[in-house]
């Protein structure tokens, strides 16, 4: 009896161990399945992640949509070609993203350089995203506020003449571009000449501290003198003797030349009231000047340029362009155009190919 009573036991005992195995099995399989939710937890943080990263995503391009572009222009003076160029490069921006989007902080230097260096330092203290220099007193007071704004210029004759780069490529290498305001000097010479081929001495008449001017003078001289012309040069320091060398000028001259200089588009009032009364014709760089005092000139559009410099700065601000090769641009179109007024007075007759100056 006890032997089988034994052997009952160690039945008994092994059946609740099998069942214990059992119950240890269907406990593994609990755990596994219980870890699959574990494991999906796991990957949520990276999906989370993956959210919140495109949320982020999503909050700049709405911080971008949102963004108003703070723009600094520095205008060296107030005449009708610098005037065009920085409304043309306004329109160019607010056509292009929306007069809500672009804030204008537009300053004034009323002719004078170190006002302009002092205009340039406030639009780095305020960080705008863009500065327009607008002429060649103007960019150059950028050029030295600045390394890190872009800085796009116009009313520029000559970027390597300004910025005194004497491997001129095209492009600046800096963060500087923009457009130019260079005549066409050999095509105005062709016209000076299809007009008074019978002229013996050209006065170039312009501003010695403009170094633009300087270099158009020197430029159309050659020009000048491939026709047999006899050149000489009249200079003024500022408006304070600009009556006093035109006078010295028509005394000596059969006919002027006045390139696209600031300080006579400034005041073609006062170079009109010297050769008009002494009948001596005034061939200008630009319509500005010839609208004031001139007989003809072949000019470009100032607010095409302005205009051409704004889409530079659209391109730049929202596609990212490098304004380090950027190149300078120039006008897409000339014009030769006649002052009908004055050309009346002088008894000038000019060719059928000339638009009359439409007066304001």
């Amino acid at each position: 009896m006890k032997r089988l009573l034994a052997i009952a036991t160690a039945f008994t005992m092994t059946a609740v161990m099998l069942a214990g195995c059992g119950s240890s099995t269907n406990d593994s399989t609990n755990t596994s399945a219980a870890s699959e939710p574990a494991a999906q937890e796991s990957v949520q943080p990276e999906a989370a992640e993956s959210s919140a990263a495109e949320t982020g995503e999503a909050a700049d391009a709405q911080t971008d949509s949102d963004k108003v572009y703070q723009i600094g222009i520095c205008q060296l003076l107030q005449h009708d070609a610098l005037d065009a160029a920085t409304l043309g490069f306004k329109e160019a921006l607010t056509d292009k993203l929306g007069e809500d989007k672009v804030k204008f902080d537009e300053q004034n230097a009323s002719g004078d350089s170190a006002t302009c260096a002092t205009i340039i330092n406030q639009f780095v203290s305020a960080d705008v995203d863009l500065i327009l220099a607008n002429a060649t007193a103007s960019l150059q007071a950028a050029a030295a506020g600045t390394g890190t704004i872009p800085i796009l210029g116009t009313s520029i004759t000559d970027y390597a003449t300004a910025l005194e780069i004497d491997d001129w490529t095209g492009t600046t290498g800096k963060n500087i571009s923009g457009t130019s305001d260079l005549a066409p000097l050999k095509e105005q010479a062709a016209m000076l000449n299809e007009l008074f081929p019978d002229a013996k001495t050209i006065g170039l008449l312009y501003c010695s501290a403009e170094a633009n001017s300087v270099y158009q003078a020197d430029t159309i001289q050659e020009y000048l003198e491939g026709y047999g012309y006899t050149c000489k040069t009249f200079t003024f320091a500022d408006s304070n003797d600009i009556a006093s060398v035109t006078t010295n000028a028509t005394g000596e001259c059969d006919v002027i030349y006045v390139p696209t200089d600031n300080t006579a588009a400034s005041n073609t009032e006062v170079i009109n009231n010297v050769c008009l009364p002494a009948g001596v014709p005034v061939i200008a760089g630009e319509e500005g000047i010839c609208k004031g005092c001139g007989v003809a000139t072949l000019s470009i559009s100032y607010y095409d340029i302005g205009y051409k410099a704004g889409e530079m700065a659209v391109d730049i601000l929202v596609n990212g362009a490098d304004i380090t090769t950027m190149p300078v641009e120039f006008a897409p179109n000339v014009t030769k155009e006649y002052n009908e007024t004055i050309c009346k007075e002088l008894n000038i007759t000019v060719p059928e190919d000339y638009v009359a100056i439409k007066a304001e």
